[in-house]
């Protein structure tokens, strides 16, 4: 059996290991594969793992040899699951490996607008303390995340997370759900989405990418939040509207944005978030801790070898 992993840089920039894969067969890993490659290269391949390399129906059909599909993230929107179903190709996903890590960064994006220990430390360097005249100085507003509201949209195993930790801080958690009202934890208030923007003070995306969820935060929804509220996204770019966020920031309507995810990744030279100063931004690292990692390259492995077992495991087209 053939397995190619398409891009296995960001996973696995080197701190890890692939060589678990090598027990079911043959394996070759590439770094990244340009969309030009990707025939050339898992032509013959029985598996392939892929963490953002798409493979559409046009790609799939000239894939002979192919049985199995590993997405080595949570989201599998890079394939084409329908088409893959049709060729009797199980595709698999790696579910909830990044949940503490990702709810973590939150809380990082979270506590550097509230706290700015960034800026701090960056004047502490130029020698700014050194020369005050007293024990202490502060330039910029303090606030206790205590007795604020948070609003969750989204309350998968990222967003409950959140929720927890929200509680912790004694923060008041109210959140936008399928889920019904009486299976939530007593701290989780349910409310709609119009009733979440009116009384969060920070605001956090966890709903997956969908026709109905991109843009949901744009102009006309930034004007139902409250004036001096904090927009946090480690979900999906695209469920913001950039333009109008920037233009929410620079009016000072929105008091901060926190994000670890773009509209498009790399994002261009001239995105409008770049030229605001309260826009705190990380390149999509939330995931990337090396327990994340290591969870995720663990996993990967059960899953193939579920499938050359016979029960596939963690399988999204069925």
């Amino acid at each position: 059996m053939k397995i190619v992993i398409l891009d296995g840089h960001c996973a696995n920039p080197g701190d890890l290991s692939w060589k678990t894969l090598e027990e079911f067969g043959e394996l070759t890993v590439y770094d990244r594969t340009s969309k030009a490659n990707v025939v050339e290269r898992a032509r013959d391949a029985d598996v392939i793992l892929t963490n953002k390399v798409t493979l559409r129906s046009d790609v799939l059909n000239k894939l002979p040899k192919l049985k199995y599909i590993g997405v080595l993230a949570t989201g599998y929107n890079i394939i084409d699951t329908d088409a893959a179903k049709k060729r009797g190709i199980i595709v698999c996903n790696i579910p909830a490996y990044s949940t503490n890590s990702v709810a973590q960064m939150v809380f990082a994006h979270i506590l550097t607008i509230t706290n700015r220990v960034e800026h701090y430390t960056a004047q502490i360097r130029e020698g700014r303390w050194s020369r005050n005249p007293d024990f202490c100085y502060w330039d910029t507003p303090f606030h206790e995340l205590a007795g604020k509201t948070i609003g969750i949209v989204g309350l998968g195993d990222i967003g409950c997370r959140v929720a927890r930790i929200a509680h912790e801080f004694g923060m008041d958690v109210y959140a936008f759900t399928s889920k019904n009202a009486s299976d939530l934890p007593e701290c989780i208030r349910k409310t709609t989405m119009e009733g979440l923007l009116a009384v969060s003070d920070v605001l956090t995306l966890h709903c997956p990418l969908t026709e109905s969820t991109r843009e949901m935060i744009n102009k006309d929804s930034l004007k139902q939040m409250k004036r001096g509220a904090i927009l946090i996204n480690t979900a999906r770019g695209p469920l913001v509207n950039e333009q109008d966020v920037a233009d929410a920031l620079s009016s000072g309507y929105l008091a901060a944005y926190g994000a670890d995810v773009m509209c498009a990744e790399p994002p261009s030279e001239d995105n409008p978030l770049f030229g605001v100063p309260n826009a705190y931004l990380t390149p999509h690292v939330a995931w990337a801790t090396i327990e994340a990692r290591r969870r995720l390259v663990n996993i990967a492995v059960a899953n193939v070898k579920a499938f050359v077992d016979g029960v596939p495991q963690n399988v999204v087209n069925k």
